[in-house]
Order: C-alpha cells, then sequence, then structure tokens
C-alpha cells in the first residue's frame, strides 16, 4: 500500500519543546522532499502558554496544522488529531522529542518490508540532553531496570508500543476508536485492544528518537508514580496480561527499605544485595554514557523509577479510590 503519514502531536505548556521537534522535522531526508510528504498536526491542549506562534513560524517550511481545544490529556489530544488527519497512517510523538534525520525514512522501510498496522520505536539520549536527562533515559531503557522492554528486542515478548514514538494505521484507528480515557497506561491499553481486533505490532529499533523525558527528579517521579497505578487497572481490565514481573519495583522498594532497616541492627546480609545491584548500574551506566556523573545520577533514577512505580503500583492495588 501507498503510506501517506500524519504526525500528531499533543502539546501542553511546551512551547520550546515544539520548536525543537518542529525543528528536526524540516530536516526530514524521507524522499529527499520535506512539506509534500507528510502532514504535522499539532493539537494544543487546552495549554496556557500557547505554541501556535511557534507553529507558525514552521508554515512554509511544512505542511503542518494547529488546533486548540480544551484541556482533555494526551490519550483524546491524539484521537482528536487522528480524526482531522489526511494520511492513511499516523505517526503519535510526544512534544518532548526530537527526531533524526532518517527517522521517517526508515519507518517507511520497514513498513514495507514488514506492514503491520501499528509499530512502537525505541528512545535515546541526545549528546545535548542534560547529566539528568540522560540518566533518567538509561534508567528508563536499560536492560538492568526495565529488562529492554522499551526498545529492544531481546529483553521483550510480543511488543507494546509507547506513545512517545508510535504508529497506527487509520483503519487500525478506526476500528479500535484509538485511545481510551485512561490518563497513564493509555498506550498499553490501546495496544491490547488492537490485538483483541486482530492487528499486528511490531518493534522497529531503528526509528528511534532522542527523548528528553521529565526534567526533574520530582516531575520523574510523578510519572513513574503515575506508570506504576496504572498497571494494576490494565491487569484488572486485561487479566490475562498480568504478570508477576510486575510487581518487582514494589517489593524490591519494600526490600530496600527492609534491608535498610536490618542494616541499623548489623544484619548486612540483606543490604549487600542493593550495593551489588546499584554497583552494576553505575558501571553499566557508565560503559554506556562515558560520564562519571551521569553513572552516578543513574543510581539515584533508578532508585526513584522503582519507588515511583512501585509505591504506585501498591496505591493502586490495594487503596480504592
Amino acid at each position: 500500500m501507498s503510506l501517506h503519514f500524519s504526525i500528531i502531536i499533543p502539546v501542553y505548556n511546551r512551547p520550546k519543546e515544539i520548536e525543537e521537534l518542529l525543528e528536526s522535522l524540516t530536516k526530514q531526508d524521507f524522499n529527499e522532499k520535506s512539506s509534500e510528504d507528510f502532514e504535522v498536526i499539532i493539537v494544543e491542549d487546552g495549554s496556557g502558554n500557547s505554541s501556535e506562534k511557534i507553529v507558525d513560524k514552521y508554515k512554509s517550511t511544512l505542511n503542518i496544522s494547529y488546533f486548540f481545544k480544551e484541556n482533555s490529556g494526551a490519550g483524546a489530544s491524539r484521537n482528536y488529531g487522528m480524526q482531522r488527519a489526511s494520511g492513511n497512517y499516523f505517526i503519535i510523538l510526544d512534544s518532548d522529542v526530537i527526531v533524526p534525520s532518517e527517522y521517517l525514512s526508515e519507518v517507511k522501510k520497514a513498513l514495507k518490508d514488514n506492514y503491520t498496522d501499528a509499530f512502537g520505536g525505541p528512545d535515546a539520549a541526545h549528546s545535548s540532553f542534560t547529566d539528568l536527562q540522560k540518566a533518567i533515559n538509561y534508567s528508563m531503557t536499560s536492560v538492568l531496570t526495565t529488562g529492554g522492554i522499551r526498545g529492544k528486542k531481546k529483553g521483550i515478548g510480543k511488543f507494546q508500543p509507547r506513545s512517545f514514538n508510535l504508529g497506527i494505521s487509520k483503519n487500525a484507528f478506526i476500528k479500535t476508536k484509538g485511545f481510551s480515557e485512561m490518563k497513564a497506561g493509555e498506550d498499553i491499553d490501546l495496544t491490547f485492544r488492537l490485538w483483541e481486533n486482530g492487528f499486528d505490532t511490531q518493534l522497529i529499533e531503528s526509528t528511534f528518537v532522542y527523548h528528553k523525558r521529565r526534567s526533574t527528579i520530582k516531575q520523574f517521579f510523578k510519572q513513574t508514580f503515575a506508570f506504576g497505578t496504572a498497571r494494576p487497572i490494565l491487569n484488572a481490565k486485561y487479566p490475562e496480561t498480568a504478570k508477576l514481573t510486575y510487581w518487582f519495583p514494589s517489593l524490591f522498594i519494600l526490600g530496600f527499605l527492609m534491608s535498610i532497616l536490618l542494616f541499623i541492627f548489623e544484619y548486612w546480609q540483606f543490604f549487600i544485595f542493593y550495593v551489588i545491584y546499584f554497583t552494576a548500574i553505575f558501571i553499566d551506566s557508565y560503559l554506556k554514557n562515558k560520564n562519571l556523573k551521569v553513572a552516578s545520577l543513574s543510581k539515584l533514577t533508578t532508585l526513584i523509577q522503582f519507588m515511583g512505580y512501585g509505591l504506585g503500583f501498591l496505591q493502586s492495588k490495594f487503596i480504592k479510590k
């Protein structure tokens, strides 16, 4: 089939980030053209700090449309954009990513070689990112922390695309009705409904994006906490997808707190496990980033990730709102 891409980008109070993303889209080597090959749809989700002036700057170099709507969350904003798209294959990007120049070319090549109605791509840290952003990226993507489920084929089973870098055909969108009203975990929920409707998904490793993620420890904790609260809801909604491994972050944090308590009473044997683990995190992060500060911060961001997800999971599981 002939592929016509519509890139859907929801944005909320992030004009500076959207400018970096749009600039990267102007540099696509896709068929050695630019605006004729794909369209870009910006959906402003009720922002107080509008991106409209930034978008206007790119109307001469991109086939771009701007829509402002009342705040309803990222999932609903993506649906809003897809409903107004003219392409037959939608690419969903978060506003805090930058795409390499070959991104669309790699998507097109991969889908022509092995067509699926949905795909996901991994993320990476750009050299310009802060040390904290690089450490967060490490914690979110390393085999030692997430098992590689966010972008390494060897670390996953059936791939579940994530909404920061996700593609879905118009046909699949119409059949599934897109993202649900969930505020977190809505991308995983969409994946499960794609499978239920007979659509295949795949990981395209070459279609990575540079993902800035949250810029502070507090924001990163809130994000991972939200991820954790979503998982028990998904487990209840799709019980056949529930796994014991989803309990790991909660058990890890409870064990860590218990090991500290036992260490105070001179039972150091349990604490030594965490010393070994975080030493491995430091070494692995250093080998990947070649930066001692990033390696040190990776220990902190990994702890925050487990704490956020683990506590969010426990609250959602046992404390009903």
